[in-house]
């Protein structure tokens, strides 16, 4: 009885690279990973690697993608089905980018950060891809509430920014002074603190009681 091998199916391949690539990048950093360890660590050879991305810089965007990108898919899929009010629906997509925070996801605009001067066509990238859209969707957000009059009526440019800015701001922290200070955050009671006044802060003041 011939004994049957089991062959890995190509399409899974670049998830595979990719997965390997970000475990390298949030390690040692865009600038220090090598395609020789990428492919060392997917178990294939580097000119495997090179059929599916030309050079290191694809396969960044390929790791963005597969990543940031499916989690910015998820959350426009959110507002897309919500048919609540938009602070429940505000209060679901922040707890869908907390969530983020608890993945090897939440190192990846560490890395655009601290490589943007040394690489400005990844961090062009990122912020057309990744930051463009995310301010856009809450925009989105923000203006459903000022338009239904359950928030009032922000400077919605000026609002957005700090919306997100908690969020960046754990994700640097975690994969940056985290591991060399003695400071501790607990992510996720911080960011639901943010959420709450956040709410309170957009909530359209109401009329005062006449009195009697």
């Amino acid at each position: 009885m011939k004994r049957r091998t089991w062959k890995r199916r190509k399409e899974a391949r670049p998830s595979e690279i990719s997965a390997a690539a970000l475990r390298l990048f949030v390690e040692r950093g865009y600038a220090a990973t090598r395609l020789d360890d990428v492919a060392a660590v997917a178990g294939i050879s580097k000119g495997t690697l090179y059929l599916y991305f030309a050079n290191k810089e694809e396969l960044f965007k390929a790791v963005v993608r597969e990543t940031v990108v499916i989690s910015l898919d998820r959350a426009e899929r959110i507002a897309a089905e919500h048919e609540g009010s938009a602070a429940a629906l505000l209060g679901k997509v922040m707890a869908h980018f907390a969530a983020m925070l608890e993945t090897e996801v939440a190192a990846v605009p560490k890395l655009v950060i601290a490589e943007a001067g040394n690489f400005p066509s990844l961090a062009r990238f990122y912020a057309d891809t990744v930051v463009s859209r995310g301010l856009a969707l809450l925009r989105r957000i923000v203006e459903r509430g000022i338009e239904s009059g359950e928030f009032r009526a922000v400077d919605v440019d000026a609002t957005v920014p700090s919306m997100i800015a908690p969020f960046l701001m754990m994700a640097l922290f975690k994969h940056s002074l985290a591991p060399h200070a003695d400071i501790r955050f607990d992510s996720a009671a911080v960011l639901r603190s943010h959420a709450e006044l956040l709410l309170r802060g957009l909530a359209a003041e109401r009329p005062a009681k006449r009195r009697r």
